[in-house]
Parts: C-alpha cells; sequence; structure tokens
C-alpha cells in the first residue's frame, strides 16, 4: 500500500514544496516463480507488515539532492552504484513532473529519507518498495497524487536501473492491498473470502535469481519436455491458488504452496537451507510452506491458520535457523 495511490489522474495541491511522504511494503509470490518466465500465471502476495517509509524535504536554492539511507547518506553526486535506483526515483520523478508544468519540479533539490524494513536480495521486492516509496513522497512534497500508471511506470523506470528487465511482478505487488493475478498482459487484484495468516522466513543467504533463472533456462534447452511439464503444473497450482483464495479455503491453499515447492525442487532451485526452513514450518502444522522468489536462498513463506498458530510456527522457523521472521495477513480481519 502507499499514501499516494489513487486511481485518478495527477491532481495538485499547492505548487509550493512541502515535506512529502508515502509507505509502501514488501511483496513474495505466493504461486509461480519461475514458471511466470515461460508464461504461466504468478500469485504475488503483499507483504503488507514490511514497510518502506520515505520523506522528500525541500532544500533551499542552490543545493543539490541529498539521500539518506541504510545504504548511503549524503549528496546524490557522492552515492554508490548500489543506490542508483533510488536517485533514478527522485530524478525521474521530477522530470515527469516537470513535462507536465508542475512549478518548482525543475528546479528544486530535496533530502530524501528512506526507512526500509524489506531486507535485500530476498525476493521481498525491496528495490521496487523503495522506488514506490521515494517517487510517491517527491511527487507528495509538490502536492501531486501519482494516479496508478504513472506510479507504475515511473517504479518501473527504477527496476529498470536495478534489474535491467523487469517483470513488473514487483513494481505492482508493492504497492497492492490484495493479491495480485499476473498472466502476460493480464494483471488483476484478487478479491478474497476470509483472512489469510501468512509468515516468511529468511534463511540469512542472499537469493540468486538470475542464477536459478539461468540454470532453468539451460535445463529447459536439454529438456524442454520436462520443463514444460513442470511449467504447466505450477500454472495449473496458480489457478487452483487463486480458487482457494476466493473461497476463503485456507487448507486448500496450503496444499498448493506445498504442491508448489516441490514442483520448484524438481527444477533445481531450492536449496539446503530452504529446504531446512520449509521442514520446520511443517513441523509446526503449517498449512502449506514453499520456498519463495528465485530460490537457491532467500525466504520461504509458509501458511497458518491464525495468528496463535503463526507464532508457533515463528518459534519453529527460528529454532531452525531463519535469520529474520515476519507475520502478515490479507483479507477480512478475524470478528
Amino acid at each position: 500500500m502507499t499514501s499516494n495511490h489513487p486511481a485518478t489522474a495527477p491532481t495538485t495541491t499547492t505548487a509550493i514544496p512541502r515535506v512529502g511522504s508515502s509507505v509502501s511494503h514488501g511483496k513474495t509470490i505466493l504461486i509461480g516463480e519461475h514458471a511466470v518466465v515461460y508464461g504461466a500465471p504468478a500469485l504475488v502476495l503483499p507483504v503488507t507488515d514490511v514497510r518502506v517509509t520515505a520523506t522528500a524535504t525541500p532544500l533551499p536554492a542552490g543545493a543539490e539532492h541529498t539521500l539518506r539511507s541504510s545504504v548511503h547518506t549524503g549528496p546524490v553526486s557522492t552515492a554508490p552504484a548500489a543506490v542508483l535506483p533510488t536517485v533514478t526515483a527522485v530524478t525521474a520523478t521530477l522530470r515527469h513532473l516537470a513535462g507536465l508544468g508542475i512549478d518548482h519540479a525543475a528546479d528544486t533539490a530535496f533530502d530524501v529519507v528512506v526507512d526500509s524494513a524489506v531486507p535485500t536480495a530476498r525476493g521481498m521486492g525491496s528495490s521496487a518498495a523503495v522506488a514506490a516509496a521515494v517517487t510517491a513522497a517527491v511527487a507528495d512534497a509538490l502536492g501531486v497524487d501519482l494516479d496508478a500508471a504513472t506510479h507504475h511506470e515511473l517504479i518501473q523506470e527504477c527496476e529498470r536501473v536495478a534489474h535491467g528487465r523487469p517483470s513488473g511482478l514487483d513494481a505492482r505487488g508493492v504497492v497492492a492491498d490484495e493479491p495480485v493475478w499476473f498472466e502476460t498482459d493480464v494483471v488483476e487484484p484478487v478479491q478474497l473470502t476470509g483472512r489469510f495468516v501468512f509468515v516468511v522466513a529468511d534463511t540469512g543467504v542472499p537469493g540468486h535469481t538470475r542464477e536459478a533463472v539461468a540454470a532453468v533456462r539451460a535445463r529447459h534447452d536439454r529438456a524442454p519436455a520436462m520443463v514444460d511439464s513442470v511449467v504447466e503444473r505450477i500454472g495449473g497450482l496458480a489457478r487452483q491458488a487463486r480458487g482457494t483464495l476466493v473461497d476463503g479455503d485456507a487448507q486448500a491453499l496450503g496444499a498448493t504452496m506445498d504442491a508448489a515447492h516441490e514442483l520448484l525442487s524438481t527444477l533445481d532451485v531450492s536449496s539446503g537451507d530452504l529446504d531446512r526452513l520449509v521442514g520446520a514450518a511443517r513441523s509446526a502444522d503449517a498449512l502449506g510452506a514453499k520456498l519463495t522468489g528465485g530460490g537457491r536462498g532467500g525466504c520461504v513463506l509458509a501458511l497458518a491458520a491464525d495468528d496463535e498458530h503463526a507464532a508457533r510456527i515463528t518459534a519453529a522457523l527460528r529454532g531452525a535457523g531463519a535469520a529474520g521472521t515476519w507475520t502478515t495477513s490479507i483479507g477480512a480481519r478475524a470478528s
């Protein structure tokens, strides 16, 4: 979710720069990683409890943009390459607003502060979440509410700097309040019945998405029929999972998660660390558990029956060596 994300055209409330702010959040893939590369559908899950907050404060005339974050503090001209996507979030937003004729967009520098709880290189959309918060905060400082399409394209511009050819999964997930169905050119929210509680656990090992994607591609080149079969089955699980969300059937959703993990393991994108945490979640009677994201590191996703159950799963995951855990929920709150 973001504080600046209506489905209306950009509007201005003031022409005088002010302190702007915005909030975004992490995301994870519920079902569909790797298979989505080959045209299968995917379900993206917002992790709304793991947030990024950004503020943009106007600076005196003649100043240059500055950034304060866990990676860099100081003028953007001295920022390392690692924060170039964040710098792009500032400059691209101002360029866009200047093109619309927004006053002060071309001549105001900002001090941008980023406070992110989304871990990097864990498949939780860290770079997209930062871009979402920063772009909206800069726009807010100039009195502009970004419409959904413009906000998405600005995030994607930052993601192209970070990743080259982003699919758009992260850019959609980090601003969504509900799961997002992603299939070729169809991107739409999934309506829910009931409440679903998830635990995300970090192996402590950075994910290796590019390496894993390349390995699956190489396997597809060697054995296309096998990989295509797995892709088709994962796509089928994604469709089943969407139905279980609509129906409010947590038990059935958990079964699709377990099945998806086994299929991803056949593609050799799991790891000993991921399998250990998946096993720990299942030993705590998780309704389902799987790796999430590119794999070969990163995070696992477990489905709990309720908040109390989530606490037990969390304890089991920490006992199995999880470097960090987060609990998040989607859907209606329990009465």
